[in-house]
């Protein structure tokens, strides 16, 4: 099988992006390991696959896929990404374009310097919504992570977050608590892990290990729940640039009952075929 793709990458965060918009794909768990494996396939974060939407008021579908072939709800930089791809090759004209997720709907905006800002919707804070087992809702939560004991912000962003403050992302245990959180017993489809280090009231710096990919050089949902973690817990004002070891967001947000807005860029990398087994 003959697979044609764009490799694309939002602030180092790569992807492999497919066009099933006229004839459907449907990838095997074997078939998706080895497109995101780094040394025998292509090498990706995650795989989008661009398909026409469900509702016809709507303009598009993506599906987001993980290394580990899980399925993932929603993806901010990919988000970016999807959105200059279906433009560069033609799909549509439009500037600002509606997406069917399975976090729901987002609309990313092409902007005249070829950043892209998406709307990512409101965050969700309802622990059933996120989900999350807790006794009751709260602005934060203790969790036992190893032999520690962090506290952490938790909600939603079409996908579920775990968000801590630390004094330096640079010393942060990602790689050791990274793991540890991302399958704590109180987060039933596990959850993505975020190291948040307020710098000023308009700027932090961020690490996320991911669902089902680990560590990556940067997250956009990632980018938006810690904003939303910072500004609920009174460390950061509504809009805060976002450093990540990929480069610089903007992610703005009016409180609750507003949604949640991001800025960044999207970068094509290049274009290619593979040959793919059919198992």
């Amino acid at each position: 099988m003959q697979l044609s793709f764009t490799k694309m990458q939002g602030l180092g965060n790569d992807f492999v992006m497919l066009d099933a918009t006229s004839s459907p794909l449907n990838l095997t768990p074997g078939q998706i390991r080895l497109i995101a494996d780094r040394h025998l396939g292509i090498g990706c974060d995650q795989i989008l696959i661009i398909a026409p939407p469900e509702d016809p008021e709507n303009d598009f579908r993506y599906r987001i896929l993980n290394p580990d072939g899980s399925e993932v709800e929603n993806c901010g930089n990919g988000a970016r990404c999807f959105a200059r791809f279906v433009r560069a090759r033609g799909l549509t004209q439009k500037d600002e374009i509606r997406v069917e997720t399975l976090g729901g709907i987002i609309i990313p905006q092409v902007l005249p310097d070829d950043q892209v800002r998406v709307c990512m919707g409101p965050p969700e804070f309802s622990p059933e919504k996120v989900p999350f087992f807790t006794r009751s809702q709260a602005t934060t939560y203790a969790l036992q992570v190893g032999t520690e004991t962090r506290e952490f912000s938790v909600l939603s962003m079409g996908n579920p977050h775990a968000v801590q403050v630390v004094p330096s992302v640079a010393d942060a245990p990602v790689a050791k608590e990274g793991p540890l959180i991302e399958h704590h017993p109180a987060f039933p489809r596990r959850v993505n892990a975020g190291f948040m280090e307020p710098v000023d009231r308009h700027h932090i710096r961020l690490r996320v290990y991911e669902r089902g990919a680990g560590e990556t050089l940067a997250c956009g949902t990632g980018a938006c729940a810690a904003v939303v973690a910072g500004i609920t817990r009174g460390l950061l004002d509504g809009t805060v640039r976002v450093t990540t070891r990929g480069g610089d967001l903007t992610v703005c947000w009016q409180g609750p009952g507003h949604d949640v807005w991001m800025t960044g860029d999207a970068v094509f990398v290049f274009t290619g075929q593979m040959e793919l087994p059919e198992t």
